[in-house]
């Protein structure tokens, strides 16, 4: 059991049958998630249904599982497809200055075919920038969803700043690294996608877009801290989240459009499929 940002996170070893996992999601061929777990401790996020699966009886953000296999990753298999690390963790987390999973994954992958996609909140990110630049197709997301520090500090408690993400892009981008902001999720009344992409256009590539899903657990939570926060949001989220009303997304989805198609900017929009 380690501490982490005062937050005791229990440490686990986990044996898998091999890194690579095919995927249904829309626009991948294939997921590699290093972890298991993830102490960002998010609080809107998605991956917590994967406590459900796991043998920890801590919430989600409170165990991390360390994945080992003696299994090399097959890079024929995945050439010219799309490969991205991660989907339920981030690859950069805290524990991987420990036990550098991520880092012996992408040295696997340097000479790979396949188009690798790095999503993360990390600095630590640079670190492994030596293998990123003898990559042939790579290309690093950094999950954005607002520019408050303080206001990170309550939603994403654990994940590196803001400041340091945005400057964490401009060094991938001085590099020759593909560059995407991932402004995800979209934070009902509090993402303001046009300030983000104002603020990170300079050494951005294309954005990502995607709405807040909340379920279970992390619904609850983020309902109180609206409450908390917020409170004149509250009948905002409980028409969204409660009723099921998809009016507020949809205009955001189409102002979205506009705005970025207007402006000329590379995009992908994964709640309006775009």
């Amino acid at each position: 059991m380690a501490s982490y940002y005062g937050i005791m996170v229990v440490e686990d070893k986990t044996r898998v049958k091999d890194y690579l996992n095919k995927t249904k999601l829309k626009y991948l061929d294939y997921v590699i998630n290093p972890y298991v777990g993830c102490p960002n401790k998010c609080l809107y996020c998605y991956a917590a249904y994967m406590s459900s699966f796991s043998k920890h009886s801590e919430e989600w953000g409170e165990f991390i599982d360390i994945k080992h296999t003696n299994k090399k990753i097959n890079t024929f298999k995945i050439k010219n497809k799309k490969v991205m690390i991660s989907t339920v963790t981030d690859p950069y987390n805290s524990y991987e200055k420990k036990y550098k999973i991520t880092r012996m994954i992408m040295e696997q992958l340097v000479k790979s075919e396949a188009l690798i996609t790095i999503v993360t909140k990390s600095k630590l990110v640079l670190r492994d920038i030596d293998l990123l630049k003898k990559m042939k197709k790579v290309e690093v997301a950094v999950s954005i969803s607002l520019l408050d520090e303080n206001l990170k500090k309550k939603i994403e408690p654990n994940s590196s700043s803001i400041k340091e993400r945005l400057e964490t892009l401009k060094v991938l981008k001085q590099n020759g690294i593909r560059t995407i902001v991932f402004i995800s999720p979209i934070i009902p009344e509090i993402t303001d996608f046009k300030r983000i992409i104002e603020a990170t256009k300079d050494f951005t590539d294309e954005y990502w877009f995607d709405k807040l899903n909340l379920r279970s657990s992390f619904k609850t939570k983020m309902f109180r801290f609206i409450r908390e926060e917020y409170p004149l949001y509250k009948t905002i989220y409980e028409d969204i989240y409660n009723k099921k009303n998809s009016k507020y997304f949809d205009e955001i989805s189409d102002e979205v459009v506009k705005y970025c198609e207007k402006n000329k900017i590379s995009y992908k929009n994964f709640y309006a499929g775009t």
